[in-house]
């Protein structure tokens, strides 16, 4: 089943022109996993920006081998092929540049003061709203592909969550009080991150990382990290020039974080 005709109708509503990359957007009504349907695809030479989409995900996944919780008709599930000319090692700007897109998109589109926690969530009300997981491929040594899954929390009631997620997760109706179109906020996200690739393509990481810090919950905050060596508390105050979030401690010491996990304080 193709999606286009309703992402179509959603950007014309808009009166915007049409995103190149949703005209590549499948839409399959369960399915365990929108990764691994798109890495099926890539596999099998999809071009860049093709996208899976389902109704739902009954083995969604989100980092460290998490599940997602992805009811049916309830959210926007879906993963998107990216096949970028980059080292292995800058992958992780990928990520970055998604949440970037992702959250204009839910700005625009919503009117929701969401947020980018690094590296991958976006926060309203200081609660979760979607996830980001970017996975790559490798073939000879080299970076084949990678596949960036993108689940967002669109028309869930509180009911719809698990009891034990209720107070770290939210959605965009709840937050907003009304009900989400989830074809028109497809087409946003993936005109924007269209976008945003097209411009990391052109002028680098560094516009994207200006827009990120700028759309960040994180930076300013002291945070933990728990680490091999053990807990890091310190204070957010920027990525480098990879990515790698940057944080300062009580003695003003300046140490980088490449991968993590981190919780705000």
């Amino acid at each position: 089943m193709n999606s286009n005709n309703g992402l179509r109708q959603a950007q014309e509503r808009k009166g915007e022109p049409e995103s190149r990359w949703a005209e590549r957007v499948t839409l399959l009504q369960s399915v365990a996993s929108t990764q691994e349907e798109a890495k099926q695809r890539a596999e099998n030479g999809a071009p860049e920006g093709t996208t899976v989409r389902a109704e739902e995900q009954t083995g969604g996944r989100g980092r460290m081998g998490r599940r997602w919780h992805s009811p049916s008709g309830k959210g926007i599930w879906m993963s998107v092929v990216l096949r970028p000319e980059l080292p292995l090692a800058l992958t992780p700007q990928l990520t970055l540049l998604a949440g970037v897109a992702v959250c204009r998109a839910i700005r625009r589109e919503t009117g929701i003061d969401a947020g980018i926690k690094w590296p991958n969530d976006l926060l309203a009300g200081g609660r979760k709203i979607c996830g980001i997981l970017l996975e790559s491929a490798l073939r000879e040594g080299r970076l084949h592909y990678c596949i960036a899954g993108i689940g967002i929390s669109a028309n869930l009631q509180t009911a719809d969550y698990p009891e034990e997620m209720r107070e770290i997760a939210t959605s965009l109706q709840i937050e907003s009080g009304a009900p989400v179109d989830r074809d028109r906020l497809t087409a946003a996200v993936l005109d924007e991150l269209e976008l945003m690739y097209r411009l990391y393509n052109e002028k680098g990481f560094a516009p994207i990382r200006e827009l990120w810090e700028a759309l960040s919950v994180t930076l300013g905050r002291q945070i933990y990290i728990d680490t091999p060596d053990g807990r890091i508390v310190a204070t957010a105050t920027g990525l480098d020039e990879d990515g790698g979030l940057l944080l300062r401690d009580a003695q003003g010491n300046v140490t980088r974080v490449l991968a993590g996990e981190i919780g705000l304080l």
